[in-house]
């Protein structure tokens, strides 16, 4: 089969167009034909070495839409979707023609989703979901997302209104004009610059009482003080620095909590469970996959690489089989 390969950690230019083995396959796995894959930013900073337990050489990519082509009787045929913290990274990944998975993740793509939009779903929504849990979202809170315009922010702002909650979103530019956050947000704070002070005039002085922020570092000491008592703050990145300080005596006083989310902990069977509580929100409407801006075959994902690297808006799906 064609596979995405690398050999070595770099930019996207050691990324090479291989023919490899077809998976083997046993009664605890299953093949799929890939029928698409989206490129995260997180598969570009794998291939960088940004990823410690990355094991070389690998096929990258974590997220996925499929058939079954071996399997248990009754998935032969059917269509797939998945994701995973381990896939690409520790196991081979999505970004290839066929890929071997456990027959405990298997999981039907929703109709709702085309193969396209089913790929581009995966870790925006598994970072967004996983952080609102974690955080004990509960409706009629109030939360704010610090890097709204992103597709983890307009996953998370789907998520909290389908949940009941009121979303206030604040991003240092001003956010694609098809992006969720502008049709979900209360409010919508172009400019982090004195954020707390504009959180705190937004929500009658009292604060969020859950911050997700998609920024970390830079942000971190601005998201601290946007937390309302009791409030609590996620964490799943750290842009700019990965050390931050923050006044621990205000922090206690408010009663404030701090939670870290890292999807690359969740393998493809424990993704699989989070699709679960996913799927009736696409089923319904409710929730919607990011943008797709373009899609190409496996011999052009070198290019395709390179623009997610600069920061493309929306999403690019590989379609291993043209």
């Amino acid at each position: 089969m064609r596979a995405l390969r690398f050999e070595t950690f770099g930019d996207p230019s050691v990324l090479g167009l291989a023919e490899v083995a077809t998976p083997v396959t046993d009664k605890t796995t299953a093949l799929v034909r890939v029928m698409a894959a989206s490129i995260n930013p997180s598969d570009v900073k794998n291939v960088a070495g940004a990823m410690t337990q990355t094991t070389l050489p690998r096929i990258p990519g974590r997220d996925y839409a499929g058939v079954i082509e071996a399997g248990p009787a009754e998935w032969i045929g059917a269509a797939v979707w998945g994701t995973g913290g381990d896939t690409g990274f520790t196991r081979d990944g999505t970004h290839a023609e066929l890929i071997a998975v456990p027959v405990a993740s298997l999981r039907r793509k929703p109709d709702t989703l085309s193969f396209d939009q089913a790929a581009s779903v995966g870790v925006n929504y598994m970072a967004a979901w996983c952080g609102l849990e974690a955080a004990g979202m509960k409706a009629g809170e109030t939360v704010l997302l610090i890097g709204a315009g992103g597709g983890v922010g307009g996953a998370a702002a789907q998520i909290a209104r389908r949940l009941g909650a009121r979303v206030i979103g604040a991003d240092r530019h001003a956010p694609h004009p098809d992006a969720p956050i502008r049709a979900i947000a209360e409010q919508l704070i172009i400019g982090t610059d004195e954020l707390p002070a504009k959180i705190r005039r937004a929500t009658g002085a009292r604060g969020a009482d859950v911050v997700l922020d998609l920024v970390g570092g830079v942000m971190f000491r601005s998201a601290v003080n946007c937390l309302a008592l009791g409030g609590r703050l996620i964490e799943i990145a750290a842009t700019g620095q990965r050390e931050v300080s923050f006044d621990l005596a205000d922090f206690y006083r408010n009663e404030s909590r701090l939670f870290g989310v890292d999807t690359l902990k969740r393998d493809l069977t424990a993704s699989a469970e989070v699709l679960d509580v996913l799927t009736p929100g696409f089923v319904a409407g409710d929730y919607h996959a990011a943008p797709i801006a373009e899609t190409c075959g496996l011999g052009d994902a070198q290019a395709a690489y390179h623009k997610v690297a600069v920061g493309v808006a929306g999403r690019i799906v590989l379609r291993p089989q043209e």
